[in-house]
């Protein structure tokens, strides 16, 4: 069954408020793929990200991780935001991590 209109934005938002305060990973369009702790959000599903950082894959090297510090990002740039599992994340050693970079969305 399809979810359509208000009830579609209402189980979003839904969703987003119980991820506030929480460690997120946002997968944009463009390919880009950002980290942080959400403290916001808005009808338009911009985001507002703390702490942020990208992940740059390679795999050519490591990940790169880049600083961005308090972060907005567009709503109709986002395709996925997932919860992290911080402990699992803190245990990794991106400096290791070789993956192919995601490509652009296209829809």
């Amino acid at each position: 069954r399809r979810v359509h209109g208000d009830t579609y934005l209402r189980l979003l938002m839904a969703l987003l408020k119980d991820l506030v305060g929480k460690s997120v990973l946002v997968a944009m369009n463009d390919g880009r793929v950002v980290v942080g702790v959400l403290r916001g959000f808005d009808q338009q599903t911009n985001l507002i990200v703390a702490d942020a950082h990208e992940r740059v894959f390679s795999t050519m090297e490591g990940v790169q991780i880049v600083p961005l510090g308090l972060y907005v990002i567009r709503g109709d740039n986002i395709s996925l935001v997932g919860e992290v599992n911080t402990a699992l994340d803190a245990s990794l050693n991106f400096a290791d991590v070789m993956a192919e970079p995601l490509e652009k969305l296209i829809h």
